[in-house]
Protein backbone atom coordinates (compact mmCIF):
# COMPACT_ATOMS: atom_id res chain seq x y z
CA UNK A 1 0.00 0.00 0.00
CA UNK A 2 1.47 3.26 -1.19
CA UNK A 3 2.65 5.41 1.74
CA UNK A 4 3.23 9.31 1.91
CA UNK A 5 5.72 10.83 4.35
CA UNK A 6 6.63 14.33 4.46
CA UNK A 7 9.77 14.38 5.71
CA UNK A 8 11.09 16.71 8.03
CA UNK A 9 9.32 20.03 7.25
CA UNK A 10 9.00 23.09 8.98
CA UNK A 11 5.51 23.53 10.37
CA UNK A 12 4.63 26.54 8.34
CA UNK A 13 4.87 24.65 5.07
CA UNK A 14 3.71 20.78 5.59
CA UNK A 15 0.76 21.57 3.12
CA UNK A 16 2.58 22.64 0.23
CA UNK A 17 4.93 19.47 1.14
CA UNK A 18 1.97 17.25 1.51
CA UNK A 19 0.79 18.30 -2.18
CA UNK A 20 4.11 18.25 -3.90
CA UNK A 21 4.53 15.01 -2.29
CA UNK A 22 1.53 13.34 -3.46
CA UNK A 23 1.78 14.38 -6.92
CA UNK A 24 5.23 12.83 -7.07
CA UNK A 25 3.96 9.72 -6.28
CA UNK A 26 0.91 9.69 -8.61
CA UNK A 27 2.87 11.39 -11.51
CA UNK A 28 2.51 8.31 -13.72
CA UNK A 29 -1.68 8.64 -13.06
CA UNK A 30 -1.11 12.02 -13.82
CA UNK A 31 0.68 11.58 -17.03
CA UNK A 32 -2.07 9.07 -18.65
CA UNK A 33 -5.37 10.75 -17.49
CA UNK A 34 -4.70 14.39 -16.83
CA UNK A 35 -8.11 14.07 -15.22
CA UNK A 36 -6.30 12.48 -12.18
CA UNK A 37 -4.98 15.87 -11.47
CA UNK A 38 -7.70 17.71 -9.49
CA UNK A 39 -8.53 13.97 -7.50
CA UNK A 40 -4.90 14.47 -6.51
CA UNK A 41 -5.19 18.07 -5.66
CA UNK A 42 -8.33 17.29 -3.78
CA UNK A 43 -6.93 14.34 -1.84
CA UNK A 44 -4.27 16.43 -0.78
CA UNK A 45 -6.27 19.22 0.37
CA UNK A 46 -8.29 16.76 2.57
CA UNK A 47 -5.39 15.47 4.47
CA UNK A 48 -4.42 19.57 4.95
CA UNK A 49 -7.59 20.14 6.25
CA UNK A 50 -6.97 17.87 9.11
CA UNK A 51 -3.54 18.29 9.55
CA UNK A 52 -4.15 22.26 9.96
CA UNK A 53 -6.59 20.93 12.94
CA UNK A 54 -4.49 18.60 14.71
CA UNK A 55 -1.52 20.84 14.40
CA UNK A 56 -2.34 24.91 14.65
CA UNK A 57 -5.40 24.61 16.24
CA UNK A 58 -5.23 21.67 18.73
CA UNK A 59 -1.37 21.25 19.05
CA UNK A 60 -0.36 25.43 18.89
CA UNK A 61 2.23 24.21 16.52
CA UNK A 62 4.51 27.63 15.27
CA UNK A 63 4.63 27.82 12.07
CA UNK A 64 8.50 27.40 12.68
CA UNK A 65 8.34 24.08 14.55
CA UNK A 66 9.28 21.14 12.46
CA UNK A 67 7.20 17.87 11.94
CA UNK A 68 6.61 14.68 9.75
CA UNK A 69 3.36 13.15 8.47
CA UNK A 70 3.08 9.53 7.53
CA UNK A 71 -0.26 8.38 6.01
CA UNK A 72 -0.85 5.11 3.77
CA UNK A 73 -3.57 5.59 0.90
CA UNK A 74 -5.42 3.55 -1.49
CA UNK A 75 -5.72 4.06 -5.47
CA UNK A 76 -9.07 3.36 -6.43
CA UNK A 77 -8.43 3.37 -10.77
CA UNK A 78 -12.02 2.39 -11.37
CA UNK A 79 -13.28 5.93 -9.60
CA UNK A 80 -10.21 7.46 -9.89
CA UNK A 81 -9.93 7.99 -6.13
CA UNK A 82 -7.65 8.07 -3.32
CA UNK A 83 -8.35 6.89 -0.07
CA UNK A 84 -6.49 8.15 3.07
CA UNK A 85 -6.16 4.97 5.58
CA UNK A 86 -6.76 7.46 7.97
CA UNK A 87 -6.04 5.28 10.92
CA UNK A 88 -2.64 4.73 9.54
CA UNK A 89 -1.69 8.20 10.03
CA UNK A 90 0.87 9.60 12.47
CA UNK A 91 2.49 12.80 12.79
CA UNK A 92 5.73 14.25 15.06
CA UNK A 93 6.10 17.21 16.25
CA UNK A 94 9.72 18.14 17.01
CA UNK A 95 9.04 20.56 19.73
CA UNK A 96 8.34 20.47 23.58
CA UNK A 97 5.24 18.57 23.15
CA UNK A 98 5.58 15.25 25.13
CA UNK A 99 4.87 12.68 21.81
CA UNK A 100 2.30 10.34 24.07
CA UNK A 101 0.62 14.04 23.74
CA UNK A 102 1.05 14.05 20.01
CA UNK A 103 0.08 10.63 19.58
CA UNK A 104 -3.15 11.06 22.17
CA UNK A 105 -5.08 13.73 20.24
CA UNK A 106 -4.16 12.40 17.10
CA UNK A 107 -6.56 8.76 17.90
CA UNK A 108 -8.86 10.73 19.05
CA UNK A 109 -9.39 12.48 15.65
CA UNK A 110 -9.07 8.61 14.14
CA UNK A 111 -13.40 7.99 14.23
CA UNK A 112 -13.83 11.46 12.81
CA UNK A 113 -11.08 12.19 10.53
CA UNK A 114 -13.52 12.25 7.03
CA UNK A 115 -15.80 14.54 9.13
CA UNK A 116 -13.16 16.98 10.28
CA UNK A 117 -11.03 17.02 6.42
CA UNK A 118 -14.23 18.09 5.24
CA UNK A 119 -15.06 20.64 7.74
CA UNK A 120 -15.73 24.58 6.92
CA UNK A 121 -12.87 26.70 7.76
CA UNK A 122 -13.23 30.10 10.10
CA UNK A 123 -12.37 32.41 8.30
CA UNK A 124 -11.95 36.27 8.87
CA UNK A 125 -11.80 38.96 7.02
CA UNK A 126 -9.84 42.50 7.20
CA UNK A 127 -10.57 45.44 4.45
CA UNK A 128 -7.59 46.55 3.17
CA UNK A 129 -9.23 49.04 1.15
CA UNK A 130 -10.63 50.12 -2.57
CA UNK A 131 -9.47 49.87 -5.85
CA UNK A 132 -10.01 53.33 -8.05
CA UNK A 133 -13.69 50.86 -10.14
CA UNK A 134 -15.08 50.25 -6.93
CA UNK A 135 -13.64 46.99 -6.30
CA UNK A 136 -13.11 45.93 -1.99
CA UNK A 137 -9.90 44.08 -1.41
CA UNK A 138 -9.76 42.11 2.09
CA UNK A 139 -7.48 40.32 3.86
CA UNK A 140 -8.55 36.79 4.95
CA UNK A 141 -6.70 35.59 8.38
CA UNK A 142 -7.29 32.47 10.37
CA UNK A 143 -6.85 32.84 13.93
CA UNK A 144 -4.64 35.80 14.44
CA UNK A 145 -2.60 34.96 11.09
CA UNK A 146 -2.84 36.39 7.63
CA UNK A 147 -3.63 33.41 5.47
CA UNK A 148 -5.09 35.42 2.06
CA UNK A 149 -6.63 37.68 0.06
CA UNK A 150 -9.77 38.59 -1.54
CA UNK A 151 -11.50 41.24 -3.73
CA UNK A 152 -15.09 41.88 -4.58
CA UNK A 153 -17.20 43.73 -6.78
CA UNK A 154 -20.11 44.82 -4.80
CA UNK A 155 -23.31 44.99 -7.14
CA UNK A 156 -26.78 46.10 -5.11
CA UNK A 157 -27.93 45.30 -1.58
CA UNK A 158 -28.23 41.49 -2.09
CA UNK A 159 -25.37 41.08 -4.43
CA UNK A 160 -21.67 40.66 -4.73
CA UNK A 161 -19.36 39.30 -6.85
CA UNK A 162 -16.17 37.15 -5.71
CA UNK A 163 -13.75 38.02 -8.36
CA UNK A 164 -10.76 36.11 -7.30
CA UNK A 165 -9.24 35.06 -4.04
CA UNK A 166 -7.06 32.43 -2.45
CA UNK A 167 -5.74 30.99 0.62
CA UNK A 168 -2.50 29.34 2.06
CA UNK A 169 -4.02 27.42 5.20
CA UNK A 170 -5.29 25.35 5.86
CA UNK A 171 -4.23 24.01 2.38
CA UNK A 172 -3.63 26.37 -0.74
CA UNK A 173 -6.64 27.28 -2.51
CA UNK A 174 -8.25 29.69 -5.12
CA UNK A 175 -11.10 30.81 -5.50
CA UNK A 176 -12.39 31.64 -8.76
CA UNK A 177 -15.44 34.08 -10.22
CA UNK A 178 -18.57 33.66 -8.09
CA UNK A 179 -21.91 34.75 -7.32
CA UNK A 180 -22.34 35.93 -3.12
CA UNK A 181 -25.88 36.54 -2.43
CA UNK A 182 -26.60 38.77 0.39
CA UNK A 183 -29.63 37.69 2.09
CA UNK A 184 -32.03 40.08 4.08
CA UNK A 185 -30.20 40.63 7.14
CA UNK A 186 -26.44 40.25 6.69
CA UNK A 187 -23.46 42.44 4.98
CA UNK A 188 -21.00 41.52 2.01
CA UNK A 189 -18.23 40.45 4.83
CA UNK A 190 -20.62 37.38 6.30
CA UNK A 191 -21.60 36.55 2.89
CA UNK A 192 -18.29 36.81 1.54
CA UNK A 193 -17.09 34.60 4.81
CA UNK A 194 -19.63 32.17 4.04
CA UNK A 195 -18.16 31.44 0.60
CA UNK A 196 -14.71 31.21 2.41
CA UNK A 197 -15.63 28.84 4.92
CA UNK A 198 -16.40 25.89 1.89
CA UNK A 199 -12.66 26.04 0.80
CA UNK A 200 -12.61 22.55 0.47
CA UNK A 201 -15.31 21.75 -1.40
CA UNK A 202 -15.25 24.71 -3.55
CA UNK A 203 -11.84 25.74 -4.20
CA UNK A 204 -9.55 25.31 -6.68
CA UNK A 205 -6.72 23.25 -4.75
CA UNK A 206 -2.80 24.60 -5.90
CA UNK A 207 0.05 25.24 -4.84
CA UNK A 208 2.04 27.41 -2.40
CA UNK A 209 3.26 29.55 -4.72
CA UNK A 210 0.53 30.03 -7.18
CA UNK A 211 -1.52 30.62 -4.03
CA UNK A 212 0.86 33.11 -2.60
CA UNK A 213 1.23 34.68 -6.42
CA UNK A 214 -2.49 34.81 -6.55
CA UNK A 215 -2.88 36.57 -2.89
CA UNK A 216 0.44 39.05 -3.08
CA UNK A 217 -1.34 40.13 -6.67
CA UNK A 218 -4.60 41.36 -4.45
CA UNK A 219 -2.56 43.38 -1.96
CA UNK A 220 -0.60 44.82 -4.39
CA UNK A 221 -4.54 47.02 -6.07
CA UNK A 222 -4.68 48.62 -2.80
CA UNK A 223 -0.55 48.88 -1.92
CA UNK A 224 -0.71 46.49 1.01
CA UNK A 225 2.29 44.84 2.05
CA UNK A 226 2.99 41.29 0.12
CA UNK A 227 2.43 38.14 2.64
CA UNK A 228 6.51 36.65 2.56
CA UNK A 229 6.71 33.02 2.29
CA UNK A 230 7.11 30.18 4.33
CA UNK A 231 10.54 28.76 3.68
CA UNK A 232 11.12 24.81 4.17
CA UNK A 233 14.09 23.37 6.17
CA UNK A 234 16.70 21.07 4.42
CA UNK A 235 15.05 17.81 5.15
CA UNK A 236 16.66 14.11 5.81
CA UNK A 237 14.10 11.31 6.13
Amino acid sequence: MPLLSSGLVIAGAYADKIRRTLFAQMRDYVRQDKSWAQKVAYAAAQLNRLLYTVLVEQLKIDKGDVVRVRIEYEVDEATKEIKWKWETLQIEAFRRIPQDQVDTLVKSFIGKAAEVAMAAVAYDIVKLGETFDGDVVYSVTLGEKDVGAAVITPVNETLAILKIGAVVEPTPAIFEKARLEIPPGTSMEEALKRALSTVIQTARHTSYDEALKIINAIRSKVAAKPMERVEEISEEE
